[in-house]
């Protein structure tokens, strides 16, 4: 190539790498593919090993129409593409390589299917094969431009693997991109407040109970990107998490998990936890989690999962409705009060409930409660306790 047709073909690769980190690129980047091998239309195409089925996954210059013939009738007409499924990788040919071109212009793929889209030829070339299916650049060659020749095999070998590695970095990405959106989902549904801290303290990602922690203010605060404590005990916990944080192994493991009291008189737990940290270069630690900080308030109200304890000891709902009182509230008469019913119609549940779970008083039930407590935020569809009223109602039966 000339210096033009270089840095020409350089610009190409920049832009086929820079498609991977963003799909929205990726008709473009084909476009130039196309003009650069010198075709008219190119598409990128799966075909599965058996032969059954195939997968646009991205198309230049072909219209909607032309792109349902080939998958509805053409392709099983399509002399080049099975012949990939064994052709070594990175090998281009064109219908010269598969039969006399004289003879393609007879099928009708060709009169067809190739001739309506004012192309001649076609040229393919694999780029990427595992055991359930192969996938090719397709492109066509129109009129004015003739056969396909050795200068468009070549480009087409020079770009297809830079075309592989694209495609393959960017399913990286994008899995690695839903993971850490479906991990931030689910800390997002958790009742402890969840903050990532690097090692100079500044926060990493925070849940939402980790939000709303910096939102209320009152243990602690965001100021910038770091995070502030709002009581000389929760400030000696972070302060205490960084002092000896390095950046390796060694630093790792060191947990605390202390009461604290915030400036409105909340009790809270904080667990603060050093994470292992491999060595590296300064700039890649600079990007890592350092730390961790669990804060849970002791006075939330848990989820208790109602569904669970009904299915797992076959109960009413009346019967749920008085075990989950029976957490909340405590008393016969409460509970009567509470629920509208008479003491005594409490009293005959009550009964029922000591004869499906086992229990034997109403502590016992308020731990078998305890149990079925889940650690997600409250939903529409549940029903709660705080923890205070089961460590009250265990100590202080019926």
């Amino acid at each position: 190539m000339t210096i033009p047709e270089a840095n020409r073909f350089s610009s190409l690769v920049g832009g086929i790498y820079d498609a991977a980190a963003d799909p929205s690129l990726r008709a473009a980047v084909l476009e130039r593919i196309a003009n650069f091998v010198g075709g008219s239309a190119a598409t990128i195409l799966s075909r599965d090993a058996a032969r059954l089925s195939i997968e646009i996954h991205q198309h230049f210059g072909t219209d909607a129409h032309f792109r349902q013939l080939y998958r509805d009738r053409y392709v099983e007409l399509d002399p080049l593409l099975d012949f990939h499924l064994d052709l070594a990788s990175e090998q281009a040919i064109s219908v010269a390589d598969v039969m006399p071109h004289a003879d393609f212009l007879a099928t009708s793929f060709h009169r067809e299917w190739v001739e309506p889209q004012s192309a001649v030829d076609l040229a393919t070339i694999t780029l990427e094969r595992s055991g359930a299916r192969t996938t090719i650049l397709q492109v066509m060659r129109h009129q004015s431009r003739g056969l396909v020749d050795d200068a468009m095999r070549e480009r087409m070998r020079l770009v297809a693997p830079h075309i592989q590695r694209s495609r393959i970095m960017g399913r990286h990405m994008r899995a690695r991109s839903h993971t850490v959106t479906d991990l931030a989902d689910v800390l997002d549904g958790l009742t402890t407040a969840i903050c990532l801290l690097d090692a100079e303290g500044r926060l990493m990602h925070a849940n939402a109970a980790c939000r709303q922690l910096f939102a209320d203010a009152n243990l602690f605060a965001m100021v910038g990107d770091r995070i502030v404590a709002r009581t000389s005990q929760a400030d000696r916990i972070v302060r205490g998490l960084f002092e000896a944080v390095d950046g390796v192994a060694s630093s790792a493991g060191r947990r605390q998990i202390e009461p604290v009291r915030s400036v409105d008189g909340s009790h809270y737990l904080v667990h603060a936890l050093r994470l292992k940290r491999e060595r590296g270069r300064p700039e890649q630690l600079a990007d890592s989690a350092a730390a961790v900080l669990f804060v849970q308030r002791a006075s939330l109200t848990p989820t208790i999962a109602v569904d669970a304890i009904a299915e797992a000891f076959r109960l009413t709902p009346s019967e749920l409705r008085v075990l989950t009182a029976i957490v909340e509230i405590g008393g016969v008469p409460d509970i009567a009060a509470k629920l509208g019913i008479a003491e005594t119609t409490v009293k005959t549940h009550l009964g029922r409930l000591f004869e499906k779970t086992g229990a034997g008083r109403q502590a016992d039930l308020v731990k078998i409660a305890a149990g079925f407590t889940a650690p997600f935020a409250r939903s529409a569809d549940t029903n709660t306790g705080t923890c205070e009223l089961f460590r009250h109602r265990a100590l202080n039966p019926l």
